[in-house]
């Protein structure tokens, strides 16, 4: 591994809006299970943009405090979607669900090059939560409108529903003991006003309560209603988040440590559509069970619990063992520190040879950066394969060596992996590379 070790940082106090900054990541279904983390499941706005005919890869987001989230990697592509559309792209809104010892993740995904006639509900299955996924195929049976944006709620009785719908159109059902089929017949959820898509059910004090997005010219808001049943039929109460500043809406909604929260996308950070990214919020209900407006702040949310531990260190490789060119150089700052400049060249890249990987398995790859930009870009490329382009927001200045952006990718067993960040997208110097394993 490397010769000296840098610690991760800590010391938030908020988690700050948007949570994930690294890559654009939207749609965020939120779990807690069993390990008393809370997990994100989002899909992926592949950068550069090219509309949500990209979208693929997704990951998953973990935290034990809200504050301090960590990318646990991605955990599935098109490219493993031995049924999917042959051109991939086209993974959209997902949800995951724990049941008898299994996480069933489920994701909508075309299985034919027409993808807007070829919608399916795939299942992917893993003993972790944010690991090891292999795809079971698809749930058989469903069809007849847009069948994206999967919720499955399991109630306090182990019975499992799912929801799913777009176009105006919401329907629900029960799943059978597999989590993979429909018991009985999917039926269309009644109640709702202005139905646009992205449903999502949680129970609070023997409540159902449905929360989706509507269809409001341009900037979607999210809606709810509420039921004693978990199919309905359902009573509209209203709106609780007005629009986002992004054309889209879908959210999630769940408790962690005694508050409630709201999960949802903005795109603050890239100011496309196309390129979102997920905040979470405060969410309140009043003594009637109705839930109060939700309150979009910059500051994001507090902890909730521990901070994070500041012993937490990667292995560290120096800029002098890296491999550079394209424009890129070595420069040597007043404190001995040799750092990388010039990677705003279109060429520009820094390369480490002979990573160490251990045993192999997932690890976080980052850097310590400065820019003066409000957003530059890296693109990470390891062992020959492209993750596309990683955020870097201003540290305040050229010369400040503040900032710190990641993605978890999967390194091979031994000292022969090669990880190179690219320049070209922005005015952005680093001063090391660093790696940390997630595995146990």
């Amino acid at each position: 591994m490397g010769n000296n070790t840098m610690p991760i940082r800590y010391g938030k106090s908020t988690s700050m809006n948007p949570v994930i900054t690294s890559i654009y990541t939207a749609d965020p279904s939120a779990h807690v299970w069993d390990d008393g983390r809370i997990y994100i499941y989002a899909s992926h706005d592949t950068d550069p943009a090219r509309g949500c005919d990209l979208m693929d890869r997704y990951h998953v987001f973990s935290s034990a405090n809200m504050v301090d989230w960590q990318d646990e990697g991605e955990i599935l592509s098109s490219e493993e979607v031995s049924w999917g559309r042959p051109e991939g792209g086209f993974m959209w809104a997902p949800d995951c669900a724990y049941k008898n010892g299994t996480y069933y993740f489920y994701y909508p995904h075309p299985s034919g090059t027409n993808w807007n006639d070829t919608w399916r509900i795939g299942v992917a299955t893993s003993t972790k939560p944010a690991s090891d996924f292999t795809d079971q195929g698809y749930i058989g049976g469903l069809g007849g409108f847009a069948m994206i944006d999967p919720a499955v709620f399991v109630d306090d009785d182990n019975r499992a529903y799912i929801y799913y719908g777009g176009g105006g159109v919401c329907e629900g059902g029960e799943l059978d003991k597999s989590m993979m089929a429909i018991q009985g017949d999917m039926k269309l959820m009644e109640g709702l006003e202005d139905f646009h898509e992205a449903a999502w059910v949680f129970k609070r004090n023997g409540l159902y309560y449905l929360t989706y997005a509507d269809n409001f010219a341009g900037n979607n808001r999210m809606r709810y209603a509420v039921s004693v049943n978990p199919l309905g039929p359902w009573t509209y109460k209203g709106i609780f988040l007005e629009p986002t500043g992004c054309s889209t809406t879908h959210g999630s909604v769940v408790e962690f440590k005694g508050q409630w929260y709201l999960f949802y996308h903005n795109q603050d950070i890239s100011g496309e559509g196309t390129l979102r990214s997920v905040c979470i919020d405060e969410l309140h209900f009043e003594q009637d069970g109705s839930i109060s407006m939700v309150i979009q702040t910059r500051e994001g949310v507090s902890l909730a619990g521990a901070a994070a531990s500041p012993n937490r260190s990667s292995q560290a490789y120096g800029t002098s063992a890296c491999l550079i060119g394209g424009g890129a150089s070595l420069l040597t700052l007043d404190d001995g520190t040799k750092v990388i400049i010039g990677l705003q060249a279109p060429e520009a890249y820094a390369q480490w040879d002979e990573v160490d990987g251990g045993i192999g398995g997932r690890f976080e790859v980052a850097v310590m950066y400065a820019t003066a930009e409000r957003l530059a870009k890296l693109r990470l490329i390891v062992n020959g394969r492209d993750y596309s382009l990683v955020n870097a927001l201003s540290t305040g200045g050229s010369d400040e060596y503040t900032g710190y952006t990641s993605l978890t990718v999967r390194l091979e067993p031994g000292s022969k992996n090669r990880i190179r960040w690219s320049g070209g997208n922005g005015d952005i110097s680093i001063s090391g590379l660093l790696i940390h394993s997630l595995e146990d």
